[in-house]
C-alpha cells in the first residue's frame, strides 16, 4: 500500500516541481542520510524536507524573475516559503497554503508509513522522480529560451518591416494624391477635347449632308438630261438609218445613170460613213460616261453609308470608352496598370479619329474631282452640241446636193426623150430607162 501512496503523491506533486534547482542529487541524499543517521524524528525530517522544498521554490521564483516571467500557479513556492516563515500561523493551514494539495498528500502518505526506513525509501523515490522531472524541465527551459530569442529577433525584424511599410504607405498616399490630381486634369482635358470633337463632327456632318443633297440634285438633273439625249440620239439613229437606205438606192440609180458622178458619190458615201461612225462613237462615249457616273454615284452612296456606319460604331466605341473611363476612375486607387491601358486605348482612339479625318479629306477631294469631271462633261456636251449642229448643216448641204442631182437627172431624161423623138418613124425607139424617183431627205 505504501508504494501506491507515494506514486499517487508523486503524480499530484509533479506539476509544482517544473523548475530547475541548484542542489545536486548527491548533496540532497547526503543531507537525508545525515538526518536519518542522527536518529532524528520523522517530524524533523519532514520539516527539513519542507525547508528544501521552500528553497527550491525560491530558486524557481528567482529564475523566473530573471527571465521576466511570473509563476503560472497561485500556490507558488515563494508563497509557500512565506507561509512557513510566519510563526503565528497554524501548521496544517500553512502547509495547505504553501505546498498545496500535493504536499498535503505527500505528508499524509509519509505519516501512513510505519518505519523511518520506508519513509526514507519513499522520499528517495520521490526525490529521484523530481530529479528526473527537473532535468526534463531544464531541457524544456533551454528550448523555450532559444525559442524566445528567435521570437525576439523576429519581433525586431517585423518592427523594422512595419516601419518600412508605414514609410512606403505614406509615399504611396502622396503618389495617389498626385495621381488623383493628374487624373482630374486629364478628365477635364478629355472632356474639353470630346466637346470640341463633337462640335467639329457635327459641322462636318452638316456640310457633308449639304454636299450630298447637292450631288443628288445634280445627278437627278443629269439623269433627266441624259434620257432626253438618249431619245434624241435614237431619233437621229433612225433618221440616219433611213438616210442610209435612201442613199443606197440613190447610189444604185446614180451608178446606172451617172457613171461620171461615181467618184463624187463615193466621196460623199465615205463622208457619210465617217459621220455615222462619229455618231456611233459619240453614243458609245456617252453611254460609257453615263455608266461611269452611275457607278461613281452608287459607289459614293455606298461609301457614305459605310461612313455613317463607322460613325455609329465610333459613337458606340466612344460611349464604351467613357464607361471604361468611369470604371477606371473607380479602380484607380487599386491598380496603376489600368491607367496605362486606358492611356493606350485613348491613343488608339486619337489615331482612329485622325485616320477618319484623313478619310473625310480624301472623300472631299474625290467629291471635288467628281464636280470637276461633271463640269468637263458639261463642256464636252456643249462641244458635242456644236458638232451636232455642224453635222445638221452638212446634212442640209447633202439634201440640196441631192435635189440638184435629181433636177439634173430630170433634165437629162428630157434631153434623151427629145433626141429619141425624130427616129420614131423609121426605127423603133429603145425602151426608155425609167428609174424610180429619188425621194428627198425631207420626204
Amino acid at each position: 500500500m505504501t508504494p501506491n501512496r507515494t506514486s499517487g503523491s508523486h503524480a499530484i506533486a509533479s506539476p509544482n516541481t517544473q523548475s530547475a534547482h541548484t542542489h545536486t542529487p548527491f548533496e540532497c541524499s547526503s543531507f537525508l542520510v545525515e538526518r536519518l543517521s542522527g536518529n532524528c524524528s520523522t517530524n524533523v525530517i519532514l520539516l527539513s524536507y519542507q525547508e528544501e522544498v521552500a528553497e527550491f521554490g525560491l530558486g524557481l521564483c528567482c529564475a523566473e524573475e530573471q527571465r521576466g516571467e511570473t509563476p503560472g500557479r497561485e500556490d507558488s513556492p515563494s508563497d509557500l516559503g512565506e507561509a512557513e516563515l510566519d510563526p503565528e500561523g497554524d501548521l496544517k493551514t500553512a502547509d495547505e497554503k504553501a505546498f498545496g494539495k500535493e504536499v498535503v498528500l505527500l505528508m499524509k502518505a509519509l505519516n501512513s508509513l510505519a518505519t523511518p526506513e520506508e519513509k526514507l525509501a519513499a522520499l528517495c523515490k520521490k526525490y529521484a522522480d523530481l530529479l528526473e522531472e527537473s532535468r526534463c524541465m531544464q531541457k524544456r527551459l533551454k528550448a523555450l529560451q532559444k525559442k524566445q530569442s528567435q521570437i525576439v529577433k523576429e519581433k525586431i525584424h517585423l518592427q523594422g518591416e512595419h516601419s518600412k511599410a508605414i514609410l512606403a504607405r505614406s509615399k504611396l498616399e502622396s503618389l495617389c494624391r498626385e495621381l488623383q490630381r493628374h487624373n482630374k486634369t486629364l478628365k477635364e482635358e478629355n472632356g474639353q477635347r470630346s466637346r470640341e470633337y463633337e462640335e467639329q463632327r457635327k459641322e462636318a456632318m452638316l456640310h457633308f449632308q449639304m454636299t450630298l443633297s447637292d450631288i443628288e440634285v445634280q445627278m437627278e438633273q443629269h439623269s433627266s438630261h441624259n434620257t432626253k439625249l438618249r431619245q434624241e440620239n435614237m431619233e437621229l439613229a433612225e433618221k440616219l438609218k433611213k438616210l442610209i437606205e435612201q442613199y443606197e438606192l440613190r447610189e444604185e440609180h446614180i451608178d446606172k445613170v451617172f457613171k461620171h458622178k461615181e467618184l463624187q458619190q463615193q466621196l460623199m458615201d465615205a463622208k457619210l460613213q465617217r459621220i455615222t461612225e462619229m455618231m456611233r462613237e459619240v453614243e458609245e462615249k456617252q453611254q460609257r460616261e453615263r455608266d461611269f457616273l452611275l457607278n461613281d454615284a452608287t459607289e459614293s452612296r455606298r461609301k457614305c453609308e459605310l461612313m455613317k456606319e463607322q460613325e455609329t460604331q465610333l459613337k458606340q466605341q466612344l460611349s464604351l470608352y467613357m464607361d471604361k473611363f468611369e470604371e477606371f476612375q473607380s479602380t484607380l486607387a487599386k491598380s496603376n496598370e489600368v491607367f496605362t491601358t486606358f492611356r493606350q486605348e485613348m491613343e488608339k482612339m486619337t489615331k482612329k479619329i485622325k485616320k477618319l479625318e484623313k478619310e473625310t479629306t480624301q472623300w472631299r477631294t474625290k467629291w471635288e474631282s467628281n464636280n470637276q469631271a461633271l463640269l468637263q462633261m458639261a463642256e464636252e456636251k456643249t462641244l458635242r452640241d456644236g458638232h451636232f449642229k455642224a453635222m445638221q448643216g452638212k446634212l442640209e448641204l447633202l439634201e440640196r446636193l441631192c435635189r440638184a442631182l435629181q433636177k439634173e437627172r430630170n433634165d437629162l431624161n428630157n434631153q434623151l426623150s427629145l433626141l429619141q423623138e425624130p427616129g420614131d418613124k423609121g426605127t423603133a425607139a429603145p425602151p426608155e430607162f425609167s428609174d424610180p424617183p429619188i425621194k428627198c431627205c425631207n420626204e
